[in-house]
């Protein structure tokens, strides 16, 4: 069931004419007038039919909620197809408003229903308030099922292949007993905003864009090249591993039953469309992803096989208060790769290749993973020896969570998490196993004895979405400068913007500047010439605040010789080189990490200022 409540100055409506399927109803009920009124459109749909009891309990205790909260003097309930595109037969619609009618004039609450399977004029004067304009999608939870879920979690340590309790457990670890305590409810906010959010700013990378939607970020050069790079980088990864790239829409209709249920796990953390078909858009690339493998012919000898997209963009509809930066938005860029096998052994042997392949990013990326792995009891107890050996992967200790049943479409899953400055969580990787979408979107594969069976799905970002990675970038230069006020702090080599600067001292070496420039550009080095009328100190102090990794500064001396001093920001050395040495130097740092151009005019005096 779908729900749109309104707290209304005043509903006013009139029947036209009737359908096919309008109730019968007297002359006073063509017409009607209400103040203070709180109005429930309502669509209900097809899956309520299966359980409509508690559809219509939950409805009401919804209803009663928010009324409670606004006060209003009745409550009318609306019938209103147009919030839904799978809806109910018209009988049962009829008894499950007629229900819900009922049981909120025995609550006490003064209630009237609009007839139903008439075409009506209405007019609606919405108060403005906060809870003025909410939705809602009403669902069947059965009451045991409710109870089962209040069941905790068991939280241990995994360490050397022995289970630990983590009240007794010594951490070596900050950042294992940070991810810990917040797991555990034990972290209390701070309410301050993290470091990288300033960053993302000062270095011109992103910011938010006022004129969209909350958690929605507008992209400088700078960032969009770094966020290219990542991208490149994670492309190269997940294809060397055998993944096949696709591409598939961002939104999807809610009427394909396969949808809507793969949708539901995420509640009320959608983006919907409501036009003449209720859309969704996409919060991860598993709808498109899936949709393909169920038209796609695969057999036991294709087994296992990846799909791989890049989502741009993916959708959640995070809480205002949540949303921070570029640790949670509510429109992100997510690589996404889906790997199909055959049974649960080849989903573990897949997932023991991706657990190498995540922690792999940490290395490239250098940043510091600490991992949770978590499965529900049956598994663990089926699989206890697998999970040790995959957590001693890691090579330290490792949070498990054993979860009393399934409550997801997983059994299990490793998640890696990053540490921020404030000591909270960046979530990155994860790895699931997935038991419940293959038979959901109707994904199949031929067996050796020639049979139709459901696969097992590995769900798998390699490094967590693309804005996290940055976020995860900036957070780790804050907390080294915290360390160490004295360290010069730095993205890595290959994801600076600039990778060398030039300063000329004077107008007359601007040309042996840029001679050096198109030398070290035809190199595959992002290179720029700073030919600003500012002293040399300023321009060199402004290449530190840009983070250029190499500047060389170009004087008379410079002139005369095939050799120039290069000042190198990691060690804060200062190295005579020439052009060659440079560009091996520089290459060697980046080590075969993806390449893009500056998307920026080498000489800087010719920039926009963003």
């Amino acid at each position: 069931m779908r729900i749109l409540l309104i707290h209304s100055d005043y509903l006013r409506y009139k029947t036209k004419s009737k359908t096919k399927i309008a109730e019968k109803i007297e002359d006073e009920k063509k017409s009607g007038q209400f103040e203070n009124a709180l109005v429930v459109f309502t669509a209900v749909e097809k899956e309520d039919e299966q359980n409509s009891t508690e559809i219509v309990e939950n409805a009401v205790s919804e209803i009663m909620n928010v009324s409670r909260q606004v006060k209003p003097d009745n409550v009318i309930i609306y019938p209103y197809a147009h919030l839904s595109s799978s809806l109910s037969s018209p009988d049962a619609a009829k008894k499950i408003l007629k229900e819900m009618e009922s049981q909120l004039g025995d609550e006490g609450v003064e209630v009237s229903r609009i007839p139903f399977g008439w075409y009506k004029s209405f007019e609606i004067s919405c108060k403005g308030h906060p809870l003025s304009e909410l939705s809602r999608t009403i669902t069947a939870k059965p009451k045991e099922e409710e109870k089962t879920e209040e069941e905790p979690s068991k939280w241990y340590i995994l360490n050397e292949g022995e289970l630990l309790d983590i009240e007794t457990f010594k951490f070596e670890s900050g950042d294992l007993k940070k991810l810990t305590d917040y797991e555990l409810g034990k972290l209390e906010s701070t309410g301050e905003e993290p470091p990288h959010v300033r960053l993302m700013r000062e270095k011109s990378l992103a910011d938010y864009e006022p004129s969209a939607d909350i958690g929605h970020l507008r992209w400088y050069p700078k960032g969009r090249l770094i966020r290219d790079l990542l991208s490149d980088y994670v492309y190269n990864l997940v294809t060397e591993y055998g993944a096949m790239p696709v591409e598939t829409p961002i939104m999807y209709d809610l009427a394909d039953d396969a949808i809507r249920t793969h949708a539901d796990k995420f509640g009320e953390r959608q983006y919907r469309m409501g036009t003449k078909k209720e859309l969704m858009l996409r919060f991860a690339c598993c709808f498109g992803a899936f949709r393909l493998l169920s038209d796609s012919f695969l057999t036991w000898k294709n087994l296992p096989v990846g799909v791989y997209e890049l989502s741009t963009y993916s959708f959640r509809l995070e809480k205002r208060g949540e949303v921070v930066g570029l640790k949670r938005l509510r429109g992100f860029t997510m690589p996404d790769f889906h790997s199909v096998c055959a049974d649960i052994p080849q989903s573990m042997e897949e997932f023991d290749r991706q657990i190498d392949m995540c922690m792999q990013t940490g290395e490239d990326l250098n940043v510091n993973y600490e991992a949770i792995f978590r499965a529900t009891a049956d598994f663990y107890e089926e699989n206890k020896e697998w999970i040790y050996e995959a957590a001693e992967k890691m090579g330290k200790p490792v949070l498990l969570e054993i979860l009393p049943r399934r409550k997801h479409y997983w059994i299990a899953k490793m998640d890696f998490a990053a540490i921020d400055y404030l000591g909270r969580p960046i979530e990155n990787p994860t790895i699931q196993i997935d038991v419940e979408s293959a038979e959901r979107f109707n994904i199949t594969y031929i067996n050796e004895n020639e049979k139709e069976e459901y696969p097992i799905i590995i769900h798998c970002s390699p490094t967590g979405s693309i804005e996290r990675v940055i976020g995860s970038l900036l957070e780790k230069t804050a907390i080294e400068l915290k360390e160490n006020p004295k360290k010069p702090i730095m993205l890595p080599v290959w994801l600076s913007p600039t990778q060398v600067r030039v300063i000329p001292i004077a107008e007359r070496h601007i040309e042996k500047s840029m001679e050096l420039a198109k030398v070290l550009k035809e190199n595959n080095i992002r290179v720029d010439m700073d030919d600003r009328h500012e002293t040399v100190g300023k321009k060199i102090r402004n290449s530190g605040k840009e983070w250029v990794p190499y500047t060389i500064v170009i004087g008379d001396k410079e002139l005369e010789s095939d050799q120039f001093t290069v000042n190198i920001r990691e060690t804060n050395e200062k190295v005579l080189m020439d052009k060659n040495e440079l560009i091996a130097k520089v290459q060697d740092e980046i080590g075969g990490m993806p390449f893009r151009s500056l998307p920026l005019p080498v000489i800087i005096s010719k920039r926009v200022n963003f």
